[in-house]
């Protein structure tokens, strides 16, 4: 039985907010074309083609689809998406799964979303003065709010969601506030994505986050996460879920968590596919799906050259005692989350020496 997993851009860089930290914006302004619009029909049906040829009977696929804005591309496009994978004889387990800003959605747009059983990552930055600072509309103006609205209306159809939260530097010296907007809000599954720097800044930004920042954000949220689960009541912080699953059971089920580079699929709305969201370049472009089978991608040229690329790391993870383990870590987050331009401190193994002793008691007492 095969898994393949896709990230879909279907509206390419387009969007209605204007994040003042979006990598993504970053990202498009490296290439030739900053934007490819909204993927046509045609190629949207020749991808699918493409991507079941690979597949057999019982086979996984999971779909995700992220922007930009992907609802940019409207509900009639995922409509058709949908309706033309199930039109397909072959019998493949299709999961899907949207990242959005929640600005478009509305009932009817919930109601598609659970009827074909989409999970929604839904961007809120855990306190509303660093979202409304750093996640506006066209129009200038926070969305928080906004944003909270979309939240109570996926509420109310029951569509399945976990909050996805950009972990700016300002926001990593809030912990407490977080934790409180966690509880306050009934959030259940959170993810916090690490703020990054542009591609070629010399300087990284006020915004983007310190491996220091980010050492002591997870270590004192850790401390207040254990603390509520020994009430009885467990809420999934994907960083603990996947250090505590590499470090215990053996599953790297965070990209970059062992230091090693994995093909993504990254498919943008012309149908070129890129090795990872974070490097969504023209000298990474490995081909179109609306041409060639993820097969034949993923042994295509470039794309190799992606994944065989050893990162070169500095005197600091020479000594450490996680190095066989981490290797590094993900290569875009370095500056981030582990040693930093200046390679004298890393986030990462400052929350492993503090934390992870205490999170293996924690997993083996409360999960067995």
């Amino acid at each position: 039985m095969k898994r393949l997993s896709l990230l879909i851009k279907p509206a390419s860089s387009l969007c209605n907010m204007r994040c003042s930290y979006c990598f993504y914006h970053d990202i498009g302004g490296h290439r030739r074309t900053r934007s490819y619009g909204i993927m046509k029909n045609e190629t949207m049906i020749r991808i699918i083609d493409s991507v079941f040829a690979d597949l057999d009977d019982r086979d996984d696929l999971t779909v995700a689809f992220q922007g930009g804005e992907p609802t940019l591309a409207g509900l009639n496009w995922f409509e058709d998406f949908v309706s033309y994978t199930a039109s397909l004889t072959r019998k493949v387990k299709i999961q899907y799964a949207l990242q959005t800003n929640g600005l478009l959605l509305d009932d009817l747009w919930a109601e598609f979303l659970v009827k074909h059983h989409f999970l929604v990552g839904l961007s809120i930055d855990a306190n509303a003065k660093v979202h409304d600072k750093n996640r506006s509309g066209p129009d200038g103006e926070g969305t928080f709010q906004a944003c909270l609205k979309s939240k109570a209306l996926l509420e109310k159809h029951g569509v399945e969601y976990n909050i996805l939260c950009v972990l700016t530097n300002e926001l990593g010296g809030m912990p407490g506030k977080v934790w409180n907007f966690i509880l306050n809000e009934k959030i259940r599954y959170i993810q916090f994505i690490p703020c990054l720097g542009g591609l070629d800044e010399n300087e990284e930004p006020p915004f983007a986050l310190r491996p220091a920042r980010f050492a002591n954000f997870y270590i004192r949220l850790y401390s207040l996460w254990v603390k509520e689960l020994e009430k009885g009541s467990y809420i999934s912080v994907k960083f603990f879920d996947d250090t505590a699953n590499y470090f215990f059971r053996n599953l790297p089920s965070a990209c970059g968590i062992d230091g090693v580079c994995r093909s993504q699929y990254v498919v943008e709305s012309d149908g070129s596919v890129y090795p990872c969201d974070f490097f969504v370049l023209d000298r990474y472009n490995s081909g179109n799906l609306a041409e060639k089978t993820p097969q034949e991608l993923f042994y295509s040229e470039k794309m190799q050259a992606f994944i065989s690329e050893e990162q070169e790391l500095p005197g600091i993870c020479l000594s450490c005692p996680y190095r066989d383990r981490c290797g590094g870590g993900c290569k875009r987050m370095r500056n981030a989350v582990y040693y930093g331009s200046g390679a004298s401190f890393c986030g990462y193994k400052k929350f492993l020496d503090t934390c992870l002793e205490s999170l293996e008691y924690t997993v083996k007492k409360h999960f067995p």
